[in-house]
């Protein structure tokens, strides 16, 4: 085997990004305070082509050196906006037809090997803060949760890695 070159991926420009189809999911950030973990979500939205990421409450937004430091520059590709509440996010994406859910752990979640894309459903996972996870009353407002099983003894994934595995969930059965 051997490593493939920079030139031998095919990597999209900005531009070419910008102009692709996406895949239909957003990510929301509710009140994510590592900015770091922002920036990592940031680059995993760009690797499967993601609709966008939602930024919400105290989640920093770009441009931040700290975000670009993980981010290594999706800021510049991946679509994103700002909500001062997170509720206020999911409203607007229910609004435009996208079912919402928590990645949580709660009564009656779904477990992420279970979950099933319906084709075209647009669909908005959100991610919440690092210590109290999302917030109850967001969780409320969606259409379901999503629970990734974990079989160890934390019971806990950072949000970076949380974001990576249920966007490969999503790209996956979409391919």
């Amino acid at each position: 085997m051997r490593k493939l070159s920079n030139d031998e991926l095919l990597r999209k420009t900005p531009i070419e990004f910008k102009e692709a189809v996406k895949t239909p999911l957003v990510l929301v950030l509710d009140n994510v305070r590592s900015l770091n973990n922002v920036g990592s979500v940031f680059r995993t939205a760009d690797s499967f082509l993601l609709e966008s990421v939602y930024l919400c409450g105290i989640t920093g937004t770009p441009p931040n050196k700290d975000i670009q430091k993980t981010a290594l520059g999706a800021t510049d590709t991946v679509m994103w906006k700002y909500f001062s509440a997170t509720i206020e996010a999911v409203a607007e994406l229910k609004n435009n037809e996208y079912k919402v859910y928590a990645i949580e752990q709660a009564e009656q979640s779904i477990m992420l090997n279970r979950f099933k894309i319906q084709p075209k459903q647009k669909m908005a996972f959100i991610l919440g803060n690092e210590i109290n996870g999302v917030a109850q009353d967001v969780i409320d407002a969606c259409d379901g949760v999503i629970e990734i099983p974990q079989t160890g003894s934390k019971h806990s994934l950072n949000i970076s890695i949380a974001a990576g595995i249920v966007s490969w969930e999503v790209y996956r059965q979409l391919l």
